[in-house]
């Protein structure tokens, strides 16, 4: 069975990662980051369509900026996700390893 910090479902699932996001909370800033720099990248293209194209450069700037910290944040926990998993598996030597989808 699963600690309360540890995100992966070892015994429920065939595939520990299917539900990482939905159990794993500390994943949810960089969904966020990631949200907000969507509404500001369709923000920029309506500068751009309307020819404010300094705003629309700032916007993209911005919006390429929380892309990046957000995808950075997503690989980051997912690592720390992974590591856990292999501490789990080196703690249950004869546990059946399920292999990852992600």
């Amino acid at each position: 069975m699963r600690g309360p910090s540890d995100p992966v479902d070892h015994v429920r699932t065939t595939r520990p990662h299917a539900g990482e996001s939905m159990k794993d909370n500390k994943i949810m800033p960089g969904l966020v980051v990631i949200g907000l720099s969507l509404v500001i990248f369709v923000a920029m293209l309506s500068a751009f369509a309307t020819s404010h194209h300094d705003v629309g450069v700032m916007l993209g700037a911005i919006a390429a900026a929380g892309f990046v910290l957000g995808g950075g944040w997503l690989f980051i926990e997912h690592q720390r996700v992974r590591r856990l998993e292999e501490r789990w598996y080196a703690e249950h030597p004869g546990a059946w390893r399920q292999r990852p989808n992600s």
